[in-house]
C-alpha cells in the first residue's frame, strides 16, 4: 500500500480500501485534479503481470468511449510503479448486493425498474460490440433510484489483453452463480445473449432471495448451470406475475438460441402482461408391448474385429441357457481409435456404449445406441479416453487435457464440466459409484469427487513399503462400501507381478485378492478378472466380506491388454460383457523426416516398445520392449535392418536407455537390485553391467553431458518429492547439484548439443 500511495500521489489521495474481488481491489481516493472523491481500482498483481500495461490501457479505451445514463463512466487509467489502475466515480449510494444482503428480496416493481435500467445500459453497449461478461449485483450500483452499471469492458479488456496466457493465472472472467453455460465452459465466443443470461440470474435473485443456482463449490454450480433447471420463481413467490416468470425462465435458457436476442426485449417482456412462453405438447408414451418389441429388437450390443459381446449370465446361472456371442464392424470414418487408457464403455443397461474414434484433433468420443447402425460423435470430447458412464446411464465421464483432468458430459446435450483438474491426475480408469461419488486415481492413490462438485477426497494410499507404485482402475461394488482396483508392482511395466485388490471405504482397510491387470464385478456375484496374458477369469465374490468365496474359473483368451493393464472390458448391469480382442498393442519403430514422411526402419518389426535411444553416429538404436506380462529388457539393434541383440538379463524392468558420447556403451534404469538404479553396460554386450548410481530416491532416467563430465538424472516420480533433476561429476564429487528441484514433477530432461541448456517437462 505504501508503494502504491507513493507511486500515485501527485495524481490521487488513497484514503481508505473499500473492497476487493477477483480482478482488482478498490479504494476509495481523492482525484487532486478536480477536487471529487473517487473509486480508484488497482488490478491484482499478478493480473497486471500477465496482462501488460501497454495492451491493457489500450483495450480499455473502448470503455472509456461508452457515455450512457446508465453506464458508470470511466474517469482515468494508467501505469504507476508496475500497478495497472482505472478510475471511476464514487457513488454515495449503495450496491445491489448491499441491497440485497439487507432486504434478501426485492419489490416487484422495484426489480423490473432495475432491470429495464441495466437492460439499458446492455443494449447501448451491445450497439456498439461491447459485451460486459460480468453482470451481478455487485456491479449494479444504487444512487438516487437510478441503477448504474459498473466495470463495462474491464472483463473484456483484461480477457483481450491476456489473450490465452490468462489461463495460466487460474483466474475466471466472471462470477459462477451468474455466468452464462457458454461463457462457463469457454466453448464459443461470447455475444449479447450471455449478458441477458447474467441480468436474468440478478432478476431472479432480486425476486427469490438466492442465484438461480447454489452450490458449494464454483465447480459444484457450474455443473448446476449445465444440467439443471431453475425452479420457476412462483414456486417462492405466487404474487409474481406469469409474464415476469416466464421472461426470466427464457432469460436463463440453457441454449443461447432459445434466450432473448437482446436485452431489451427481456426488459419488455418483463413488462408485457401477455408475454408467456411456448406449450411444448407432451410426447405420447409407448405401450408395454411396443417397451418389449424394441427391447428384443435392441438386445444386441458390440464391437468387432476388435470388440466382442458375450452375454455371460449363462455360465452362472443354475438353469443352463444359451450363450450369445457377437461381433460388430464399425463403419468408415467411425472406427475405434486407440488411446493411452481404455477406449470404450458400455451403459449400466447394455443399450448404448461410448468409444474413442476419429475426431479433428485426432481422437473424440463418440456414442452409439443398441438400435442404430451408427454412432454420433459428443462435443466437448477432443483426445478424451476411459470413458465411464453414470449410474442411470444419462453421463458419461472422461479423462483429456494437459496436464490430465477428469470431466463429465451429458448425453442429453450441452459442453462438458470439469470435476477435478490436477497436475499429478493419471489416466488409470475411474467409476461413478452408486453414492454418486467418481472415482479416480492419483499418483498417491485413488481418490474421489462427488459429482456436482467440491474438493477431491482420499480413498486409498500407496504403499511404497510393500513394492506397490500405484492404484488404478477402481470399480465401485453395487453396495457402495467399496472398490475393486488394482495395485502396480514397483517393476511398474511387469504386468504379471499386479494384483486385483479390494478396499473398504469405512475402513480403508485393502486386501489383495488375486494376480490380475484388471478386474470388474458382475452383478451374478462373481469377480471377472483379466490377466497380464489376456486370459479371462472369473471366481465367485462376495461384495459384503470382500472376500473371494471359489476358486476362479476360465472364461475366455486373447482379452486386449495395453500398457499399465489398461484393457477394455465393460459390464452392464443386464449380463452383458464387452471387450476388447486381440492380444496386447504393438507398435512399430520409424523415421521421420522433417517433411513429415514416415518409413519403417524395419518392415514387420513389432514390438511393445517403452523407450528408445539413437546412437551418436546414427548406427544403432538402443531400445526397451516390454513382451505381455514379460520382464523389460534393453536391446540394441543395427539400423536399418540389422540383426536385434539383448543387452539386459538381470531385474524385471530394464528401461530408458541412453548412449555414453562415444556411443561404445549404453546407461538404463534397472531394478535388478530392487530399487530403481543406474547402470552402463557395453553396447557389444560384452562385460557385466555396471552401477553408475545408486540413490536412495530412486533413479528413472540419467544420461551423461556431452562432454562425459556430468551424469544428468531425475528422480522418480514414484517417490515423495520425486521428479527433481539433479547433476553430479562421479569421478569428482560425491554430492549431487540440483538442475530443477521443485513442488512440482518433472521429467524427460535433454541436454542442448553444447551441453549449456537444459530442457525438461513440467507439470506446473
Amino acid at each position: 500500500l505504501d508503494r502504491l500511495k507513493t507511486a500515485l500521489a501527485d495524481r490521487y489521495a488513497i484514503q481508505e480500501e473499500l473492497c476487493a474481488g477477483g480482478m482488482a481491489t478498490v479504494y476509495l481516493a481523492e482525484d487532486l485534479k478536480h477536487h471529487r472523491k473517487v473509486a480508484l481500482k488497482i488490478l491484482r498483481p499478478e493480473l497486471a503481470a500477465i496482462l501488460g500495461a501497454e495492451r491493457f490501457l489500450k483495450e480499455i479505451e473502448v470503455t472509456a468511449n461508452l457515455q450512457h445514463p446508465n453506464i458508470l463512466p470511466l474517469y482515468d487509467s494508467g501505469e504507476a510503479d508496475t500497478f495497472l489502475y482505472y478510475v471511476m466515480p464514487y457513488i454515495e449510494g449503495e450496491s445491489l448486493r448491499d441491497k440485497l444482503n439487507r432486504e434478501k428480496q426485492l419489490g416487484i416493481e422495484e426489480t423490473v425498474e432495475i432491470a429495464k435500467s441495466v437492460a439499458a445500459a446492455l443494449s447501448f453497449a451491445h450497439s456498439r460490440g461491447v459485451i460486459h461478461r460480468d453482470i451481478k449485483p455487485d456491479n449494479i450500483l444504487l444512487q438516487s433510484g437510478q441503477a448504474l452499471v459498473a466495470d463495462f469492458g474491464i472483463a473484456l479488456a483484461v480477457r483481450q489483453a491476456g489473450g490465452t496466457r490468462l489461463t495460466e493465472t487460474g483466474l475466471s472472467l466472471g462470477t459462477p452463480h451468474y455466468m452464462s453455460p457458454e461463457q462457463a465452459t469457454g466453448d464459443r465466443e461470447l455475444d449479447a445473449r450471455s449478458d441477458v443470461y447474467s441480468l436474468g440470474a440478478t432478476v431472479y435473485e432480486m425476486l427469490v432471495g438466492d442465484p438461480p443456482h447454489i452450490g458449494s463449490s464454483a465447480q459444484a454450480i457450474i455443473a448446476k448451470i449445465l444440467s439443471e433447471k431453475p425452479s420457476p420463481i412462483t414456486q417462492t413467490r405466487d404474487l409474481v406475475p406469469a409474464n415476469v416468470d416466464a421472461a426470466v425462465q427464457k432469460a436463463l435458457a440453457k441454449s443461447p438460441a432459445d434466450r432473448f436476442t437482446t436485452a431489451a426485449k427481456f426488459a419488455e417482456a418483463l413488462t408485457n402482461p401477455a408475454f408467456s412462453l411456448p406449450t411444448i405438447p407432451r410426447a405420447a408414451t409407448a405401450s408395454p408391448a411396443d417397451a418389449r418389441w424394441k427391447r428384443l429388437a435392441a438386445s444386441f450390443a458390440g464391437l468387432a474385429a476388435v470388440f466382442a459381446v458375450l452375454a455371460v449370465w449363462a455360465w452362472w446361472w443354475p438353469t443352463p441357457k444359451p450363450v450369445a456371442r457377437f461381433s460388430l464392424a464399425l463403419p468408415q470414418g467411425e472406427e475405434l481409435r486407440p488411446v493411452v487408457g481404455a477406449t470404450f464403455a458400455l451403459s449400466p443397461d447394455g443399450s448404448r456404449f461410448v468409444y474413442s474414434g476419429p475426431g479433428e484433433e485426432g481422437t473424440q468420443l463418440w456414442l452409439r445406441e443398441r438400435d442404430q447402425l451408427h454412432a454420433t460423435p459428443l462435443p466437448g470430447t477432443a483426445e478424451a479416453a476411459s470413458p465411464f458412464f453414470s449410474p442411470d446411464g444419462e453421463a458419461v465421464a472422461f479423462f483429456a487435457g494437459s496436464p490430465r483432468r477428469l470431466d463429465v458430459v451429458s448425453l442429453g446435450g450441452g459442453p462438458p464440466v470439469t470435476l477435478a483438474d490436477s497436475g499429478v491426475l493419471l489416466q488409470g480408469g475411474g467409476d461413478w459409484g452408486p453414492d454418486d461419488y467418481l472415482y479416480f486415481d492419483r499418483r498417491d492413490g485413488l481418490w474421489r469427487v462427488a459429482a456436482n462438485g467440491g474438493e477431491p477426497e482420499r480413498v486409498t494410499v500407496v504403499d511404497r513399503a510393500r513394492g506397490e507404485a500405484r492404484h488404478a482402475w477402481p470399480d465401485v461394488l453395487p453396495n457402495g462400501k467399496g472398490a475393486l482396483f488394482t495395485i502396480f508392482s514397483s517393476s511398474y511395466t511387469n504386468l504379471s507381478e499386479y494384483d486385483i485388490a479390494v478396499v473398504e471405504f469405512a475402513t480403508g482397510e485393502v486386501q489383495v485378492l488375486m494376480r490380475g491387470v484388471y478386474a470388474r464385478y458382475a452383478a451374478s456375484g462373481h469377480l471377472v478378472v483379466v490377466r497380464a496374458d489376456g486370459a479371462l477369469l472369473a471366481a465367485p465374490f462376495d461384495q459384503d466380506k470382500f472376500a473371494l468365496t471359489g476358486p476362479a474359473t476360465p472364461l475366455g483368451e486373447r482379452v486386449r491388454v495395453a500398457r499399465l493393464g489398461a484393457v477394455d472390458l465393460a459390464f452392464s448391469e443386464t449380463g452383458t460383457l464387452l471387450y476388447g480382442t486381440g492380444g496386447s498393442v504393438t507398435e512399430q519403430v520409424v523415421w521421420v523426416e522433417r517433411d513429415g514422411t514416415v518409413r519403417e526402419i524395419d518392415p514387420g518389426w513389432t514390438a511393445d516398445f517403452e523407450s528408445l535411444a539413437l546412437s551418436p553416429d546414427g548406427t544403432r538404436l538402443a531400445v526397451s520392449i516390454q513382451p505381455l506380462g514379460e520382464p523389460n529388457d534393453v536391446w540394441v539393434k543395427q539400423l536399418d535392418r540389422g540383426p536385434l541383440s539383448r543387452l539386459t538379463f538381470g531385474g524385471s524392468n530394464n528401461t530408458r536407455p541412453t548412449w555414453v558420447p562415444d556411443g561404445q556403451a549404453v546407461t538404463f534404469v534397472s531394478n535388478r537390485a530392487g530399487g530403481q538404479d543406474l547402470y552402463m553396460k557395453r553396447a557389444d554386450g560384452s562385460g557385466p553391467a555396471a552401477v553408475l548410481l545408486d540413490r536412495e530416491r530412486g533413479v528413472a532416467e540419467g544420461f551423461w553431458s556431452p562432454d562425459g563430465q556430468w551424469l544428468i538424472y531425475r528422480t522418480s516420480l514414484n517417490e515423495r518429492g520425486g521428479g527433481d533433476v539433479l547433476a553430479i561429476r562421479p569421478e569428482v564429487d560425491t554430492m549431487p547439484v540440483a538442475l530443477v528441484a521443485t513442488e512440482f514433477a518433472e521429467h524427460s530432461p535433454a541436454l542442448s548439443p553444447d551441453g549449456r541448456w537444459l530442457v525438461y517437462v513440467s507439470n506446473r
